[in-house]
């Protein structure tokens, strides 16, 4: 398993001031098992999504967001090490001014991811569909779950955890999204071109249906905006030089009709 971490970085707001010191990461885990990712649209569909709301989250730094890598639950877990972590995940209302190697839930305060993602393939769905689900329902009580396969356009799956702990099917709306109740955005199929591969890629959506950036997106948007406002501002410039120059030419006008008449503009 290649290791994926991002963390927002800002100052930690005061209700998580007293998680500002990093626990000493365990000596007895394994954070990576040295098992590639499907395929390389895996790895980019992954850190599309971890981009994309460390963007949208810029000015925050109450979550933790990460990808292919462990979340360690349980010591049987530890002894077993038959369970890979999520795809994609966040945890949110905890300190994210430092990296982890795994989310150990041990040393996290008991947080659990809120929000977890799994990108499919032929050799992992049915864990993804069926086993996973479970853990994440019965054990993790993550909030929304997510599956999607980046090769399939049409495999959008989500699911909500009811007052009961149990996980009911989330309805497609009427563009194919789902709603993310946890991180207050949609999840969505968007295509295009992500780090030079084209395809349908799961992206987030917010509240009125724009989509959110990755960091280099919102790059290109701030500089389309300036360039904008630069052209307007010589717009605005060229319309006031073409009325400074109307006005001298009827000024021109206006003495030379008075020559005509016979008076001096230059003494009125």
């Amino acid at each position: 398993m290649s290791l994926e971490t991002t963390t927002a970085v800002t100052n930690p707001p005061e209700e998580i001031a007293e998680w500002i010191d990093p626990p000493t990461p365990p000596t007895n885990l394994i954070f990576d098992d040295g098992v590639p990712l499907e395929s390389n649209r895996h790895r980019i569909a992954i850190n599309a999504l971890i981009r994309s709301l460390q963007q949208a989250w810029a000015d925050r730094n109450d979550y933790f967001t990460g990808g292919n890598m462990f979340v360690y639950y349980s010591s049987a877990q530890v002894k077993n090490r038959d369970f890979k972590g999520p795809d994609f995940f966040v945890v949110l209302d905890v300190d994210g001014s430092y990296p982890r190697q795994g989310w150990v839930v041990w040393d996290e305060n008991g947080r659990y991811p809120d929000v977890i993602v799994e990108l499919l393939s032929e050799s992992t769905q049915r864990i993804d569909k069926v086993t996973k689900k479970q853990l994440y329902e019965r054990v993790f009580h993550t909030p929304d779950y997510f599956i999607f396969n980046p090769f399939d356009p049409n495999s959008l799956q989500g699911w909500h955890l009811d007052s009961y702990q149990k996980y009911q099917p989330l309805e497609l709306d009427s563009r194919g999204w789902l709603w993310c109740e946890a991180l207050g955005f949609y999840l969505g199929t968007w295509e295009g071109c992500i780090d030079r591969e084209t395809g349908v890629w799961l992206r987030f959506y917010d509240q009125t249906g724009n989509l959110v950036l990755l960091p280099e997106e919102a790059a290109v948007q701030r500089a389309e905006q300036e360039s904008q406002r630069a052209e307007q501002e010589n717009q605005r410039a060229e319309q006031e030089s073409q009325r400074a120059e109307q006005e001298r030419q009827r000024a021109e006008r206006l003495a030379a009709r008075l020559l005509e008449l016979g008076e001096n503009p230059d003494l009125l």
